[in-house]
């Protein structure tokens, strides 16, 4: 990986972590262990890839990474929430998330749904409050990441991927379950990026959202290898927790070096649709293949 992409991923890790900080350190303090509870799982690291692209996406689109910074937020607020909802013993039962106890275990479980709730919804009031937006470009927004994280997307993804615990899926159906899972945040999140330009160009719109839809495959076959490759050290969660809960993965279909061809033609296609794109777009070339490239 570049030196130049990684001092751009560290910069929008630190931007966006300082205006999380800020919007959620803002909030009244009404329910202080609850707040307490939406910090700890917003601030405590993690990649922030749906941010990245965030950033990135506004870039290809023309426009400066400040005008998205309200769907940065937004969509990591999204995304630390239904990490929260993932973990609960209901769901996925998960003790670790970044290295640390998940927010069930190092608060409470009423707390932590609770937390998960709060921060859905400071979401969707970052957007709808975003006034150097026009209006009708703002209710686009929240149109886009309202199904990206209800049943249009996340929420009948968990739904599919806890149905399917235990049995088989085909590529298929593996396929649509992460395509809402977890494809469906990073989709938005580059719709979000280059809508935050106020315009953008239909046919290049389309080509963004094609190379979004395949990075988040891509992401989830790199996930599927790194719980068979990775270390809980490295990786932040149980090596190995999807295989003990006997979940569908790729490597379970295709084996480890067919997930691995898979993550590479993904990344393939997903550059293929840049073709048209100038320099602005080498950062989102770049997410592209550190996706597949990475250990964690």
């Amino acid at each position: 990986m570049s030196v130049d992409f990684t001092v751009y991923l560290r910069s929008c890790q630190q931007r966006v972590q300082g205006l999380l900080k800020a919007e959620l350190e803002s909030l009244p303090p009404y329910a202080e262990r609850l707040r307490d509870a939406m910090i700890y799982a917003s601030l405590l690291g993690g990649k922030r890839i749906r941010p990245l692209l965030c950033y990135a996406s506004a870039e290809a689109a023309g426009t400066t990474m400040q005008s998205a910074d309200g769907v940065a937020c937004a969509v990591e607020l999204i995304h630390c929430y239904s990490l929260i909802h993932d973990d609960l013993p209901a769901m996925d039962n998960d003790d670790l998330r970044r290295g640390r106890p998940t927010v069930h275990k190092a608060f409470d479980e009423a707390t932590a749904i609770l937390a998960g709730d709060a921060l859905q919804a400071l979401a969707f009031r970052i957007i709808a409050r975003l006034s150097a937006i026009a209006p009708e470009i703002r209710l686009q927004m929240l149109e886009i990441l309202t199904a990206a994280a209800g049943y249009e997307g996340m929420v009948s993804g968990q739904a599919i991927d806890f149905a399917a615990t235990g049995k088989s899926l085909n590529l298929q159906q593996l396929e649509t379950m992460h395509s809402l899972k977890t494809g469906a945040l990073i989709s938005a999140s580059v719709q979000l990026g280059a809508l935050s330009s106020g315009h953008t160009n239909q046919a290049r719109f389309n080509s963004l959202q094609r190379y979004a839809d395949c990075i988040g495959l891509s992401f989830q076959v790199q996930d599927d290898i790194l719980d068979v490759i990775g270390d809980t050290a490295t990786i932040g969660k149980r090596q190995g927790a999807d295989q003990a809960l006997n979940k569908p993965t790729y490597i379970a279909l295709l084996g480890l070096q067919g997930a691995q061809d898979k993550a590479r033609e993904l990344t393939g296609q997903a550059l293929t649709e840049l073709a048209d794109f100038g320099s602005d777009a080498d950062m989102l070339r770049n997410i592209a293949r550190y996706i597949v490239a990475r250990d964690s």
